[in-house]
């Protein structure tokens, strides 16, 4: 069985520490880790994961111009954005869910449940 990869794109580095344990151990995911929207970019290409776990408030390039660059290239447009997010208004989600994302996750979000909900977007 092939092993899943995600890229999780966060500037902080507790959360991004904290969700690579949950899915590594809970989910058994190889995790690739990227602080900025700049070294997610860089790090989508070169890695080519499943699946990209991406905050929207970031410092220098937010999530959405992060998704926004993702999508105009040919090498990381196919790959399911997962938007992790603070923000959880049903203004805000029905916007991020025209973008074409695969799931919007909440944060704070169940560290035991994150697996299966990054899981079940990829199979819609």
């Amino acid at each position: 069985m092939k092993t899943k990869r995600v890229l999780i794109i966060d500037d902080e580095a507790d959360i991004r520490e904290a969700t690579q344990m949950c899915l590594e151990i809970i989910g058994d995911w190889t995790v690739i880790l990227a602080s900025s929207g700049y070294e997610g970019l860089a790090k989508a290409v070169d890695e080519k994961p499943d699946v990209i776990l991406l905050d929207i408030m970031m410092p220098g390039m937010d999530g959405l111009t992060t998704m926004q660059r993702l999508r105009e290239n040919s090498d990381t447009a196919q790959i399911p954005i997962i938007l992790l997010t603070a923000k959880a208004q049903s203004s805000e989600q029905r916007q991020f869910n025209q973008l074409g994302i695969a799931a919007i996750i909440t944060k704070p979000y169940d560290p035991y449940n994150l697996s299966n909900q990054i899981s079940a977007a990829l199979s819609r």
